[in-house]
Protein backbone atom coordinates (compact mmCIF):
# COMPACT_ATOMS: atom_id res chain seq x y z
CA UNK A 1 0.00 0.00 0.00
CA UNK A 2 1.16 3.94 -0.94
CA UNK A 3 1.68 5.83 3.04
CA UNK A 4 -0.50 8.10 4.36
CA UNK A 5 2.24 10.78 2.98
CA UNK A 6 4.99 11.18 0.71
CA UNK A 7 7.35 12.55 3.67
CA UNK A 8 8.26 9.57 6.11
CA UNK A 9 11.97 9.46 6.26
CA UNK A 10 13.69 6.03 6.97
CA UNK A 11 14.85 5.17 10.18
CA UNK A 12 19.08 4.91 10.07
CA UNK A 13 20.60 1.61 11.01
CA UNK A 14 21.81 1.14 14.57
CA UNK A 15 25.63 0.75 14.83
CA UNK A 16 26.90 -2.46 16.48
CA UNK A 17 24.18 -4.79 13.97
CA UNK A 18 25.73 -7.92 13.00
CA UNK A 19 25.60 -8.04 9.50
CA UNK A 20 25.36 -11.82 7.02
CA UNK A 21 26.99 -10.04 3.82
CA UNK A 22 28.10 -6.62 2.57
CA UNK A 23 27.42 -4.41 5.42
CA UNK A 24 25.94 -0.92 3.79
CA UNK A 25 27.07 2.50 5.18
CA UNK A 26 23.64 3.84 6.18
CA UNK A 27 20.23 4.35 5.11
CA UNK A 28 21.04 7.63 3.30
CA UNK A 29 23.55 6.17 1.73
CA UNK A 30 21.41 3.18 0.37
CA UNK A 31 18.93 5.31 -1.20
CA UNK A 32 21.45 7.98 -2.58
CA UNK A 33 21.71 5.59 -5.16
CA UNK A 34 18.38 4.22 -6.24
CA UNK A 35 15.01 2.93 -4.22
CA UNK A 36 16.00 0.39 -1.40
CA UNK A 37 13.59 -2.11 -0.09
CA UNK A 38 14.22 -3.03 3.74
CA UNK A 39 12.56 -6.74 4.20
CA UNK A 40 11.99 -7.95 7.93
CA UNK A 41 12.11 -11.28 8.28
CA UNK A 42 12.62 -14.45 10.02
CA UNK A 43 14.57 -17.14 8.59
CA UNK A 44 12.11 -20.12 10.42
CA UNK A 45 8.95 -18.26 9.80
CA UNK A 46 6.81 -19.79 6.95
CA UNK A 47 5.20 -16.60 5.80
CA UNK A 48 8.79 -14.49 5.49
CA UNK A 49 10.36 -17.80 3.73
CA UNK A 50 7.34 -17.48 1.10
CA UNK A 51 8.48 -14.49 0.40
CA UNK A 52 12.01 -14.72 0.02
CA UNK A 53 12.18 -15.88 -3.51
CA UNK A 54 10.95 -12.82 -4.88
CA UNK A 55 13.38 -10.44 -2.84
CA UNK A 56 15.90 -12.56 -4.42
CA UNK A 57 14.74 -12.53 -7.97
CA UNK A 58 14.06 -8.46 -7.09
CA UNK A 59 17.52 -7.97 -5.96
CA UNK A 60 19.12 -9.67 -9.01
CA UNK A 61 16.96 -8.00 -11.84
CA UNK A 62 16.65 -4.37 -10.72
CA UNK A 63 20.48 -4.35 -8.89
CA UNK A 64 21.81 -2.90 -12.13
CA UNK A 65 18.96 -0.33 -12.63
CA UNK A 66 19.24 1.12 -8.88
CA UNK A 67 17.65 -1.01 -6.70
CA UNK A 68 18.90 -2.24 -3.58
CA UNK A 69 17.38 -4.80 -1.04
CA UNK A 70 18.11 -5.64 2.32
CA UNK A 71 17.22 -8.10 5.10
CA UNK A 72 16.43 -7.23 8.25
CA UNK A 73 16.22 -10.88 10.54
CA UNK A 74 13.59 -9.81 13.79
CA UNK A 75 14.05 -13.21 15.79
CA UNK A 76 10.65 -14.72 16.58
CA UNK A 77 12.55 -17.36 18.49
CA UNK A 78 15.64 -17.58 20.63
CA UNK A 79 17.86 -19.11 18.11
CA UNK A 80 17.18 -16.41 15.55
CA UNK A 81 19.03 -14.08 17.37
CA UNK A 82 22.39 -16.33 16.74
CA UNK A 83 24.29 -15.14 13.75
CA UNK A 84 25.87 -18.54 12.64
CA UNK A 85 22.11 -20.08 13.23
CA UNK A 86 21.11 -16.87 10.30
CA UNK A 87 23.93 -17.44 8.27
CA UNK A 88 23.25 -21.20 7.53
CA UNK A 89 19.34 -20.95 7.80
CA UNK A 90 19.84 -18.20 5.08
CA UNK A 91 22.41 -20.21 2.93
CA UNK A 92 20.18 -23.32 3.25
CA UNK A 93 16.97 -21.19 1.80
CA UNK A 94 20.00 -19.66 -1.10
CA UNK A 95 19.77 -16.12 0.09
CA UNK A 96 22.62 -13.53 -0.91
CA UNK A 97 20.67 -10.08 0.13
CA UNK A 98 23.01 -8.58 2.81
CA UNK A 99 21.03 -9.20 5.90
CA UNK A 100 21.46 -7.76 9.90
CA UNK A 101 20.12 -9.47 12.84
CA UNK A 102 17.87 -7.09 15.06
CA UNK A 103 18.26 -9.38 17.97
CA UNK A 104 16.55 -7.04 20.00
CA UNK A 105 14.44 -5.83 17.43
CA UNK A 106 14.74 -2.46 18.20
CA UNK A 107 14.54 -1.38 14.35
CA UNK A 108 11.26 -3.79 14.16
CA UNK A 109 10.37 -1.31 16.58
CA UNK A 110 11.24 2.13 15.06
CA UNK A 111 9.83 0.85 11.79
CA UNK A 112 6.37 -0.33 13.10
CA UNK A 113 5.98 -3.31 11.74
CA UNK A 114 2.94 -5.75 11.98
CA UNK A 115 4.40 -9.36 11.78
CA UNK A 116 6.60 -11.52 9.44
CA UNK A 117 7.40 -10.39 7.06
CA UNK A 118 7.35 -6.32 6.68
CA UNK A 119 8.50 -4.67 3.55
CA UNK A 120 8.92 -1.39 3.31
CA UNK A 121 10.30 0.37 -0.49
CA UNK A 122 12.02 3.27 0.17
CA UNK A 123 12.56 6.21 -3.07
CA UNK A 124 15.55 7.54 -4.14
CA UNK A 125 16.59 10.06 -1.04
CA UNK A 126 14.66 8.17 1.56
CA UNK A 127 11.06 8.38 1.43
CA UNK A 128 9.01 5.94 2.13
CA UNK A 129 6.85 4.59 -1.28
CA UNK A 130 5.47 1.46 -0.64
CA UNK A 131 4.97 -0.88 2.60
CA UNK A 132 3.45 -4.27 2.55
CA UNK A 133 3.34 -6.81 6.08
CA UNK A 134 2.46 -10.61 4.87
CA UNK A 135 2.30 -12.70 2.34
CA UNK A 136 1.26 -11.68 -1.10
CA UNK A 137 0.83 -8.58 -3.21
CA UNK A 138 3.38 -9.35 -5.44
CA UNK A 139 2.53 -7.87 -8.50
CA UNK A 140 1.49 -4.57 -6.84
CA UNK A 141 4.94 -4.47 -5.24
CA UNK A 142 7.12 -5.34 -8.35
CA UNK A 143 4.75 -2.40 -9.96
CA UNK A 144 5.65 0.10 -7.32
CA UNK A 145 9.25 -0.79 -7.95
CA UNK A 146 9.27 -0.49 -11.17
CA UNK A 147 7.91 3.31 -10.84
CA UNK A 148 10.60 4.07 -8.97
CA UNK A 149 12.98 3.07 -11.20
CA UNK A 150 11.24 5.18 -13.82
CA UNK A 151 11.70 8.13 -11.70
CA UNK A 152 15.09 7.86 -12.34
CA UNK A 153 15.23 6.86 -15.68
CA UNK A 154 12.52 6.80 -17.73
CA UNK A 155 13.66 5.03 -21.24
CA UNK A 156 15.07 2.64 -19.39
CA UNK A 157 13.84 -1.11 -20.40
CA UNK A 158 12.56 -3.07 -17.59
CA UNK A 159 11.14 -6.66 -17.81
CA UNK A 160 7.75 -8.30 -17.12
CA UNK A 161 6.75 -8.60 -13.59
CA UNK A 162 7.60 -12.74 -12.04
CA UNK A 163 5.39 -14.43 -12.63
CA UNK A 164 3.32 -16.24 -9.28
CA UNK A 165 5.58 -18.65 -8.48
CA UNK A 166 2.34 -20.66 -5.98
CA UNK A 167 -1.36 -20.33 -7.51
CA UNK A 168 -1.96 -18.77 -4.25
CA UNK A 169 0.33 -15.83 -5.39
CA UNK A 170 -1.85 -14.56 -7.85
CA UNK A 171 -3.46 -11.03 -7.33
CA UNK A 172 -6.74 -12.73 -8.14
CA UNK A 173 -6.33 -16.06 -6.66
CA UNK A 174 -9.06 -17.55 -4.42
CA UNK A 175 -7.79 -19.01 -1.20
CA UNK A 176 -8.83 -20.87 1.96
CA UNK A 177 -7.45 -19.62 5.40
CA UNK A 178 -5.24 -22.51 6.76
CA UNK A 179 -5.68 -23.62 10.14
CA UNK A 180 -4.33 -21.68 12.71
CA UNK A 181 -0.58 -22.13 13.96
CA UNK A 182 0.02 -24.76 16.42
CA UNK A 183 2.44 -23.61 19.50
CA UNK A 184 3.21 -27.44 20.70
CA UNK A 185 4.85 -26.48 23.67
CA UNK A 186 2.18 -23.85 24.98
CA UNK A 187 3.15 -20.60 23.79
CA UNK A 188 5.55 -18.89 20.70
CA UNK A 189 7.94 -18.55 23.93
CA UNK A 190 8.72 -22.66 24.59
CA UNK A 191 9.63 -25.24 22.58
CA UNK A 192 8.11 -29.37 22.62
CA UNK A 193 10.80 -31.54 23.43
CA UNK A 194 9.92 -35.26 23.28
CA UNK A 195 10.37 -37.42 26.27
CA UNK A 196 9.43 -40.45 27.80
CA UNK A 197 5.84 -41.59 27.41
CA UNK A 198 5.62 -38.35 25.54
CA UNK A 199 7.72 -39.32 21.95
CA UNK A 200 5.49 -38.00 19.42
CA UNK A 201 3.12 -35.12 18.30
CA UNK A 202 -0.50 -35.45 16.72
CA UNK A 203 -2.88 -32.98 15.88
CA UNK A 204 -5.26 -31.93 12.46
CA UNK A 205 -5.31 -29.20 10.17
CA UNK A 206 -6.96 -28.44 6.85
CA UNK A 207 -4.32 -26.08 4.59
CA UNK A 208 -2.66 -26.54 1.55
CA UNK A 209 0.55 -27.31 3.50
CA UNK A 210 2.31 -27.71 6.90
CA UNK A 211 5.50 -26.96 7.65
CA UNK A 212 7.46 -27.29 11.33
CA UNK A 213 10.03 -24.66 12.90
CA UNK A 214 12.57 -26.66 14.63
CA UNK A 215 15.86 -26.59 16.68
CA UNK A 216 18.40 -28.83 16.47
CA UNK A 217 19.97 -31.70 14.15
CA UNK A 218 18.35 -35.07 14.24
CA UNK A 219 15.70 -37.04 12.37
CA UNK A 220 12.08 -36.60 11.93
CA UNK A 221 9.31 -39.29 11.29
CA UNK A 222 6.37 -38.02 9.65
CA UNK A 223 2.97 -39.52 9.52
CA UNK A 224 0.00 -38.18 7.73
CA UNK A 225 -3.29 -40.06 7.35
CA UNK A 226 -1.65 -43.20 9.06
CA UNK A 227 0.62 -43.47 6.39
CA UNK A 228 4.52 -42.95 6.97
CA UNK A 229 6.35 -40.20 5.01
CA UNK A 230 10.24 -40.03 4.06
CA UNK A 231 12.35 -38.85 7.30
CA UNK A 232 13.59 -35.55 7.07
CA UNK A 233 17.31 -34.81 9.02
CA UNK A 234 17.54 -31.60 10.31
CA UNK A 235 20.88 -30.28 10.39
CA UNK A 236 20.41 -27.10 12.92
CA UNK A 237 17.51 -24.61 13.18
CA UNK A 238 14.78 -23.80 10.28
CA UNK A 239 11.38 -23.96 8.81
CA UNK A 240 10.80 -27.46 7.42
CA UNK A 241 8.79 -29.21 4.90
CA UNK A 242 6.01 -31.56 6.12
CA UNK A 243 3.66 -32.03 3.29
CA UNK A 244 2.78 -29.56 0.28
CA UNK A 245 -1.05 -30.90 -1.04
CA UNK A 246 -2.05 -29.11 -4.61
CA UNK A 247 -5.20 -27.53 -2.54
CA UNK A 248 -6.85 -26.58 0.56
CA UNK A 249 -7.51 -30.44 2.54
CA UNK A 250 -7.37 -31.73 5.86
CA UNK A 251 -5.46 -34.39 7.05
CA UNK A 252 -3.66 -35.45 10.52
CA UNK A 253 -0.37 -35.60 11.02
CA UNK A 254 1.86 -37.02 13.33
CA UNK A 255 5.36 -35.79 14.28
CA UNK A 256 7.81 -37.97 16.17
CA UNK A 257 11.43 -36.10 16.49
CA UNK A 258 14.44 -38.10 17.83
CA UNK A 259 15.84 -37.32 20.88
CA UNK A 260 17.36 -33.62 21.83
CA UNK A 261 15.17 -31.60 18.13
CA UNK A 262 12.88 -29.03 19.71
CA UNK A 263 9.88 -28.18 17.96
CA UNK A 264 8.99 -24.48 18.13
CA UNK A 265 5.76 -24.15 16.10
CA UNK A 266 3.94 -26.34 13.47
CA UNK A 267 2.40 -23.65 10.86
CA UNK A 268 0.27 -23.60 7.88
CA UNK A 269 -0.38 -22.25 4.50
CA UNK A 270 -3.05 -21.31 2.23
CA UNK A 271 -4.58 -23.32 -0.60
CA UNK A 272 -6.93 -22.99 -3.24
CA UNK A 273 -10.61 -24.77 -3.44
Amino acid sequence: MRPGRDNIAAPDLPEGMSWIGAEPESMPALSAGGPAIVHFLDFAQLNSVRTLPYLSEWSSRYREAGLSVIGIQAPRFPFGADPGAVANGLAALGIEIPVAIDAERDLWAAYGCEGWPSLFLWSLGGALSWVHFGEGEYLATEVAIQEELREIDALRPLPEPMAPLRPTDSPNARVIAPSAEVFPGGSWEWAWTPSEGDEALALDYQAGGAFATIEGAGRLEIEIDGEWQDPIETGGPGLYTLAEHPSHEAHSLVLRPTSGLRVWSVSFAAGTP
